[in-house]
């Protein structure tokens, strides 16, 4: 059962109320209707060999005078840790297509430079495998590798996933012992492809199902047929579909289902959802009527997942193929003064607002939605971290990934919270989404995202089954639609303790300003 159809005001699908104008709104917490466990991998992370998110964001090198683990920033490190990072995708995107894996391991200075014919500027390579499962051990987090499909073969994947994990005596996993790993690598997923769509080859949906059924074969799934004892516990992650493009959905699920365990899903926050005018909306200083056109682009994430997973479970019924959007996130004009290619922009408030929406819809739809990685850590697109030499800021999408933590691996609970419609250019979208799970501390936690600029709500909760005698949590709020946090200035917007919640006569009772995030824990 898809929780998002019987009770939908969790996510962006609060449609027409007739009570829109009134000051408060009355719901329920379906706690006696729990569902599926929203997985932690839904607040993953992307770092991409992107700009500034690999170099001067996450590496700056053993003999940096910034403070690093063998080259890793301690800051990056400390700041990603809090939020509980659960996966992290690397080394892309499109960059994954051009990269040979040889190039980033070995000494150093051994390394070949080569040109970033995506992105442009030098790759020195000086981060490579072993400096990025380092990272993901200095994190605690998971791996998502991004193997080269379109510029590589089976056999360069096959050498590959054996110098991370085999456990033999060959050659590939002797020559990783000799670089200094012992024991075979961690790796939790594997994509077999790149947006093939688009800068993964420009492929068919028929051709790539065919080229990801010889590559997935070669990759030796440990388990899977005809390959019973070999060292890849990895689950198969296939290029997917870009926005709503659910003919390749289809055409590939039915021609290479059987051998993924995963499909992906990219989906970008744009400008009217047009990506030829991706570069004409301002990530600061923005007229008003911008805020309402970017939260509804966002909203549509809804309506992406919905035609896709309509596709899915034709397809498969069972639901053992998860659906992994591994890009997503809000894409502005780059900051004035910056390199275009390395797609830098500023973090606002409406960025806060943008990741808490997208994440309550990845909550209700968490039984197909088993990870999602937002675009990019650092540095990149809407990062979580800024960073300025070494100076670093964390943005307000950091700040609401923190507020959401007691979120993953937790149980879903519907929420029947209906929201008035906002007005956009392009069309209308609920003001707010509403988001319960009980985590696994036991105790109840509900998330509100508030995309209305000018006005706050009062929500008015029926607990149900639900006992609870004291509300605690935390707003992220400002004045400014467009407030920010500048590496090395005074921050603007941060978490600040949330006084608006109160349980009584059975309900919860939220008092919910205008423009923000605000997550609350049910206690007693």
């Amino acid at each position: 059962m898809r929780w998002i159809a019987s009770l939908m005001a969790t996510a962006a699908v609060a449609f027409a109320t007739p009570a829109a104008a009134q000051d408060v709104i009355n719901g329920a917490i379906r706690a006696d209707q729990p569902g599926p466990v929203i997985s932690r991998h839904i607040q993953g992370q992307f770092a991409e060999h992107l700009g500034r998110d690999i170099y001067d964001g996450i590496w700056v090198g053993p003999d940096s005078a910034i403070p690093n683990t063998r080259g890793i920033r301690r800051d990056v490190v400390d700041a990603l840790r809090a939020i509980k990072v659960p996966v992290v995708r690397w080394p892309g995107g499109c960059f994954a297509d051009i990269y040979n894996w040889r190039d980033g391991i070995g000494p150093a200075a051994k390394r070949p430079v080569r040109k970033n014919d995506w992105w442009g500027g030098l790759e020195t390579n000086a981060f490579g495998t072993h400096e990025f499962f380092d990272f993901a051990e200095q994190i605690n987090t998971d791996t998502y590798v991004a193997i080269n499909m379109a510029t590589a073969t089976p056999a360069v994947m096959r050498e590959w996933m054996d110098y991370l994990t085999s456990k033999g005596d060959d050659t590939l996993a002797q020559e990783r012992r000799a670089n200094g790993h012992a024991a075979p690598f961690k790796v939790d997923f594997v994509g077999i492809g790149n947006e093939a769509w688009g800068c993964g080859g420009a492929q068919t949906p028929e051709y790539f199902a065919n080229e990801y059924r010889k590559f997935a074969t070669f990759f030796h799934k440990n388990g899977s047929t005809f390959h019973m004892h070999n060292d890849n516990s990895a689950l198969r992650v296939a290029s997917g579909p870009n926005n709503d493009d659910t003919k390749w959905m289809e055409v590939v699920l039915k021609n290479a289902g059987e051998q993924m365990d995963a499909i992906s899903l990219h989906y970008y926050t744009v400008w009217h959802g047009d990506w030829a005018q991706r570069d004409t909306a301002m990530a600061t200083g923005f007229p008003a009527a911008h805020w309402n056109e970017i939260l509804y682009q966002a909203s549509r994430m809804e309506e992406i997942l919905r035609g896709h997973e309509a596709v899915m479970d034709k397809m498969d019924p069972k639901k053992r193929i998860g659906l992994f959007v591994d890009e997503w996130g809000t894409w502005y004009r780059t900051e004035p003064g910056t390199e275009p290619g390395h797609l830098y922009q500023q973090n606002t408030l409406r960025d806060a607002l943008v990741a808490g929406i997208t994440l309550n819809i990845f909550h209700a739809h968490a039984d197909r939605v088993r990870m999602a990685n937002i675009a990019q850590a650092v540095n990149v697109l809407q990062a979580m971290l800024l960073t300025d030499g070494d100076k670093l800021a964390k943005t307000p999408t950091y700040y609401t990934f923190a507020m959401y933590t007691p979120f993953q691996d937790a149980t879903f609970i519907p929420v029947n919270a209906p929201a008035p419609m906002l007005k956009a250019e392009s069309g209308s979208f609920p003001a707010f989404t509403v988001s319960a799970a009980k985590a696994k501390d036991g105790k109840t936690y509900v998330a509100v995202a508030n995309a209305d600029k000018d006005k706050g709500y009062k929500l008015s909760l029926d607990l149900g089954e639900l006992k609870g005698t004291k509300v605690s949590g935390q707003v992220l709020t400002a004045a400014k639609l467009d407030a920010h946090n500048t590496p090395g200035q005074k921050e603007e917007i941060a978490p600040a303790p949330f006084n608006g919640g109160r349980i009584g006569g059975g309900k919860l009772l939220l008092d919910i300003p205008a423009k923000s995030v605000v997550v609350v824990k049910i206690e007693g």
